[in-house]
This record gives structure tokens, sequence and C-alpha cells, in this order.
């Protein structure tokens, strides 16, 4: 008998449910396809679990996080939640916070690529983007995110300090750089690693660490070390002269939103959010997928949000969690086609609702 695979999904706030919506019903369209069979469970995270329970994330939904084969999320949080004050860590005032660190989903994997049917609606000329296909790997639950002491404190004449640290350990970047040194081999084999070695202590250890890994175990990946600062201005002006790029938290989750230029728009970009390394055709249990968009309060409800990125992160977990890239390529394929087709939400210049489009990918699925 074949597994069965236990999906929660939890569709988050304001245009969360809308786009996890659309996930749901490809994921089941395409398990149908390839005779995978899934079960869903729904529940709260975030604003929507604050107003029902009184915490953004549930003793409950986390337990069941922990025993689930993968977990698809919406986006999170608004301005209605914003000035809640929580004493306690950060895992008690974020539900999504509490299930990264509790579920010690370090290995993010945040892809962005130029879509042939998109091309003119990025700010490139066409030749110049043609061909892009990056892969961010972010570590995830470490960094000036999550590090501790953190706080806020008066001081005299009416003055205030806020502070966090930043900390990273030598095994939280041996492991990830590992997971990006692994994603490229199933590229074009090459590692753009990035830190502020030049002014910061963590990246110093950074490079260190990462050159020795790469040096030790991975000599046929190429791999080069670039400054953050001006790694941002290279792979704005040449995306196509990059592959994977690795980086910390802080780093990864802002080259993670910056390449979104080479797709259109940041309605298009999935994730993977992984607790050990992913290594082809071996099934990742426990993972969480999600767009890697924000909850949009100004579209809620309007019916326009772009639901690609979480129909592409469905994909990202047929290829990571059920060990099954066929189905991953076929609902590429299907975006790909109906962007083709002209079935384009607001953001990346088309009048299509969420419905249309999310129709159009399962119909060409």
């Amino acid at each position: 008998m074949s597994k069965r695979f236990h999906v929660l999904a939890l569709g988050g706030d304001h245009i969360g449910p809308e786009v996890v919506a659309s996930g749901l019903k490809v994921l089941e369209k395409a398990a149908a396809k390839f005779n995978i069979d899934v079960e869903i469970e729904e529940d709260l995270l975030g604003g929507a679990s604050w107003d029902v329970h009184g915490t953004f994330c549930t003793n409950d939904v986390a337990a069941n996080a922990k025993v689930a084969d993968a977990v698809l999320v919406g986006a999170v949080g608004g301005p209605e939640w914003d000035n809640i004050k929580i004493d306690g860590p950060i895992t008690e005032t974020d539900g999504l916070t509490r299930l990264r660190i509790e579920l010690d989903l370090f290995n993010a994997l945040r892809p962005a690529r130029a879509w042939t049917p998109l091309l003119a609606r990025t700010p490139y000329r066409q030749t110049e983007v043609e061909g892009a296909d990056l892969l961010v790997v972010r570590e995830n639950v470490g960094g000036i995110y999550y590090g501790e002491p953190r706080g806020r404190e008066p001081l005299s004449q009416g003055q205030e300090r806020a502070f966090e640290i930043s900390e990273y350990r030598t095994g939280e970047i041996e492991r990830i750089a590992r997971c990006a040194f692994e994603a490229a081999r199933g590229r074009r084999k090459h590692v753009t690693s990035l830190d502020k070695s030049n002014v910061m202590e963590t990246g110093k250890l950074w490079r260190e660490t990462v050159a020795r890994i790469g040096r030790d175990e991975f000599p046929d990946i190429e791999l080069q070390h670039l400054l953050m600062d001006y790694a941002m201005f290279a792979v704005a002006k040449n995306p196509r002269n990059f592959d994977v790029l690795l980086a910390d938290n802080l780093f990864g989750d802002l080259m993670s939103d910056m390449i979104a230029i080479v797709s259109g728009s940041l309605g298009l970009l999935p994730s993977a959010t992984l607790p050990q390394i992913a290594v082809a055709g071996q099934p990742v249990k426990g993972g969480l997928y999600e767009p890697t968009h924000g909850s949009a309060p100004d579209i809620s409800g309007l019916g326009t949000a772009n639901p690609i990125g979480t129909i592409l992160s469905v994909a990202m977990m047929f290829k990571y969690g059920f060990g099954t890239p066929s189905a991953a390529r076929a609902i590429e394929e299907a975006v790909e086609t109906s962007l083709a087709d002209g079935f384009m939400t607001p953001d990346i210049g088309g009048t299509a609702t969420t419905t249309e489009l999310t129709d159009a990918v399962l119909q060409r699925l």
C-alpha cells in the first residue's frame, strides 16, 4: 500500500486563506493525477488564530505540524495585530516563527526564475533577463532575527535603547552550507556566499566556515564570496551570472525578496523550508511550504491576489516533501502555459482574478 501523506494547511491572514485555497485545489488535482494519497487538515495561524484562541499559534497546531508530512502556510500578520504586546520570547509573538524554531526549519529554499511569458513585464530588457534562474538558500532559524538577548529599555532624557544580538555557531553555518552546495549539484554547480565579513564577526566566521565546507566536501562546486551590499547590486544588474545564493537569515531575507524582479512580482515566488538537507530522490518529512509575499491587507477580499507563489510552493512540496519531481514539473508547466495564454493577475499587468488564474492552472494540469 502506498504511503498516505498528511498535509496541514494554515491559511493565515488577509489574502493568505485566498491563495492557500488555490494551492489546495492544485494539490488535490496533482495528487490525483500522479496517484499520490494525500490527507489534508486545515487550521489557523497568525492573526486569525489570535482572534479565536488568543495566541498566534496554538499548542495543537504546533503539535500537528511536528507530525505532518508537510505544512502549507499562507501569509500571516496585518496592522490589526501589530501592536499586541506579549511578554516572552519571539516564538510567542509570531506563530510562523514558532513553527520555524520548534520544527528546526533551518533550510529555506527560495527560487526565482524569469518566466518567458512575463519577460516584458520585468524592469529588464528581455535579452538581459531571459534564462535567469536563481535559488536563495537562507539559514532560517538563527542570526539577528532570533538572537538573545533582545529588547528595549528606557534611557535618560527621554531616550530609549533597542537591541538584539546576531549570533551564529559553526555547526549552524556548516549545515546550511551543505544545503546550498547539495542544491548546486542539481543545478549549475555554482554557489555565491553572501556575508559582511569586512565588518561583522559573524560574517568572518560565516566566510571561513563556508570556504572550508566547499573545499573539503564539495570540490566539484565552484564557490564565490561576495559582500552583501555589493551582491545586491551585482545580482540585480546581471541575474544570469548567478545560480545558488547562500546567505544568513537577514541577508537571505533581503536577497530572496530582491530577486523577485527577475520574475516580475513577489506574488510569483514560492518557498520550501526544510528541517534537513534536500537530496534528490529522498522525500523530506516535516517541511513548510509558503509563498514569500506578505498578507497584503490592501487587496484582501478583492479576489485579485496572485496564487502562483502558493501554487509553486505546492510544486515544491511534491518535489521535496513527496519525492515526486514529475508532479512538480507538471504544476510548473501548467503555470507557464496559463501565463502564456494570458491569465495574469493585476500585479503582473493582467486582469484575471485569483479564481480565474487558479482554474486555468487546474485545466492545464
